[in-house]
């Protein structure tokens, strides 16, 4: 997967402009003659992108009828890995409901009365029958409600998942269809979407997931009773089904979608909004 980097200013133009400011040095200092430099004013900036090679379209029947561009954003190849990896530790964790709870020895009913004298039973003192040492006595720093979420950048949610999709494309474990969804206008029809998987030389039996702006009734019944396959949309797209799934299947407009969102237009838009907000709020304190 070729990626390639831009950085402004080059590291080369850096080297010459550190020679361009000095500051100045006190002659009764011993070292007069050696000139002290300074970073330069202008903040770098790395701009990652990730352009791959036109993917080929198939139609429903699996011939090829075209090709159609996949350009996403994606992490440096040093970082990317801890960069998705954060992605899918913080979609798990935030799901957790944090309900579990257990009670302890003061929360327990009952105990409250002695089992037995304190001496002359040559047995060991107990005060309660809810003693973490008993059967049905509380628990010693059991687990008790809590949230479990993290928070994470939306910038960098948004380059682990198109990172994630983008290393699936790269691998060859990624292809575009033509939409289908009117091919079960007439009802759900599993052995048509079956042997259509098999015309796009996707095995029934590894796991798939599918990516449609649209998901009909229709075509949602036709893989209901197939386990293997995940049938997504834009709104329900995820890390986990992206990294447990051996192929993706994607249409032309899902590509559309994907490109819009996570290609290198949607960060400069996302830029120009953030430096929007900012001018109103100073604005706003003037």
């Amino acid at each position: 997967m070729p990626i390639t980097c831009a950085a402004t200013p080059s590291l080369s133009s850096l080297s010459s402009s550190f020679l361009a400011s000095r500051l100045s040095v006190t002659k009764s200092h011993p070292f007069a003659n050696i000139s002290l430099t300074k970073p330069p004013a202008a903040p770098l900036r790395l701009l990652v992108r990730c352009e791959l090679a036109a993917l080929p379209v198939l139609s429903f029947s699996g011939e090829k009828v075209g090709e159609v561009p996949l350009d996403l954003k994606s992490a440096p190849p040093d970082t990317s890995r801890a960069v998705v990896h954060r992605g899918i530790v913080t979609e798990q964790q935030n799901k957790r409901r944090g309900t579990a709870s257990t009670l302890t020895r003061g929360e327990v009913r009952g105990g409250g009365k002695k089992p037995y004298p304190q001496k002359k039973t040559g047995r060991a003192r107990r005060g309660s029958q809810r003693t973490p040492l008993r059967p049905g006595g509380g628990v010693i720093f059991g687990p008790k409600p809590r949230d479990w979420s993290v928070k994470i950048n939306r910038k960098e949610k948004r380059l682990a998942l198109s990172t994630a999709l983008a290393s699936a494309a790269a691998a060859a474990d990624a292809l575009v269809v033509d939409d289908f969804v009117e091919e079960f206008d007439s009802g759900p029809k599993t052995k048509e979407f079956v042997a259509a998987m098999r015309r796009w030389g996707l095995d029934p039996k590894r796991k798939a997931m599918f990516l449609l702006t649209e998901v009909s009734d229709n075509v949602l019944l036709s893989c209901r009773n197939i386990g293997t396959i995940k049938l997504l949309t834009p709104r329900t797209l995820n890390m986990f089904d992206i990294l447990d799934s051996e192929k993706l299947v994607l249409t032309k407009s899902a590509v559309e979608y994907l490109n819009s969102m996570y290609g290198e237009d949607a960060e400069e838009e996302d830029d120009e909004e953030d430096e929007g907000e900012e001018e109103e709020v100073l604005a706003g304190d003037n």
